[in-house]
């Protein structure tokens, strides 16, 4: 069954793409449920993601966004579209900027993979060092004013009133986190790795009492907002949804620090995981997107060195995950070769922050490069 809203889009179909083989098949999907007619339909691979594929469909005169999970090697209640499509449906029409969803199927004979469509929201990613020389230190500045204020408002979203009541355990929501990761790795990973084995135990026996729980990103960095630059840059739409539940908002703070580079970071973090932008003048150090947060949201962050030491157990296991299709030939666009090396950074970063110990302070400094 194939739930469709919205409304009727010009255009067509054509030559297939990875992951999306059959393109007249996709037209005639979506010619018989109302969402495109005529005999035009560009189908584009949008490069950069590294997990669920997104494709721009070109239906002429109108845009749409395809998401899929990726080719091969999918682990077990990971990738689930209909739950990223339930949370742009929640979140639509709130103050949290989201693409419009359009439909959802789950149907394998049309694409050979559940999907689902969003409306296309014209915006720009700011990922590399390059991407960044397109702003002004002002504009760094107000970007990171509007990440942290983003991230608060996510924090702060009203589960009930949106309708994502038992969208998520949010009791016990780290130690299933650390259970699920654990499973995960073992799934995934392809080589022996030293201290890896030594951080589960220290991360399970430093698990922090619960706290208040929210709704939570689960993937919360700047390349995963579109935004719209000027004399005062905006979010357009926050994207990438695909880890949400409800859970520790400290866990999502934690994940995006970690993605947060500053100046004199090691280079690694050019490489791996897309956070040498934030390095450049004007945005707001760690420490300070850090502050900003607390001051926003009111939470305490004097333990924030466990959840950063956690944001960087999970990233190493959803890069040795994608280093895993890479080495079976399932990734689709470029820059995949290059994951795989991180993944001993990352257990190696996450040692140092619980070395540092839980203070805020020691955890937000730069470790010494690896």
């Amino acid at each position: 069954m194939c739930p469709v809203t919205g409304g009727i889009f010009s255009g067509m179909a054509v030559d297939g793409v990875p992951g999306i083989e059959d393109g007249p098949r996709l037209a005639r999907w979506l010619s018989e449920n109302g969402i495109a007619s005529g005999e035009h339909l560009d189908i584009e691979l949008i490069a950069g993601g590294r997990s669920n594929l997104t494709y721009r469909l070109d239906l002429g005169a109108s845009r749409l966004v395809l998401r899929r999970p990726p080719l091969g090697h999918v682990l077990p209640t990971a990738h689930d579209m209909t739950r990223e499509f339930r949370v742009l449906t929640a979140l639509s029409g709130t103050g949290i900027p989201v693409p419009a969803p359009v439909a959802t199927c789950d149907d394998l004979d049309v694409i050979g993979a559940p999907f689902y469509l969003m409306e296309f929201v014209d915006g720009q990613v700011l990922r590399t060092r390059q991407d960044g020389e397109r702003l002004t230190p002002d504009q760094a500045r107000q970007l990171s004013e509007r990440l942290a204020e983003m991230l608060a408002a996510i924090h702060a979203v009203d589960i009930d009133a949106v309708g994502l009541t038992g969208f998520g355990r949010p009791q016990g929501y780290l130690a299933r986190q650390l259970a699920r990761w654990q499973r995960q790795w073992e799934l995934s990973n392809t080589r022996d790795m030293p201290g890896y084995d030594r951080l589960v135990e220290r991360l399970a026996a430093g698990l922090p009492s619960d706290g208040d729980h929210t709704l939570v990103h689960g993937d919360f960095r700047l390349d995963n907002m579109l935004v719209t630059l000027g004399t005062q840059p905006a979010v357009a739409a926050v994207v990438d949804w695909e880890m949400s539940t409800l859970g520790d908002p400290l866990a999502d703070l934690g994940l995006t620090l970690i993605y947060w580079a500053d100046p004199d970071d090691p280079q690694w973090l050019d490489v791996s995981i897309g956070a040498a932008v934030t390095a450049r003048p004007g945005f707001l150090s760690r420490a300070e997107l850090a502050s900003r947060y607390a001051e926003l949201t009111g939470r305490d962050l004097s333990g924030i060195g466990y959840y950063m030491a956690f944001g960087c157990f999970k990233l190493a296991v959803v890069l040795e995950g994608i280093h895993a299709r890479f080495l079976q030939h399932q990734t689709v666009g470029e820059g995949f070769e290059r994951e795989g090396f991180a993944v001993p950074v990352l257990i190696e970063r996450a040692h140092h922050m619980l070395d540092a110990g839980l203070a805020g302070a020691a955890a937000l400094s730069d470790p010494p490069e690896i």
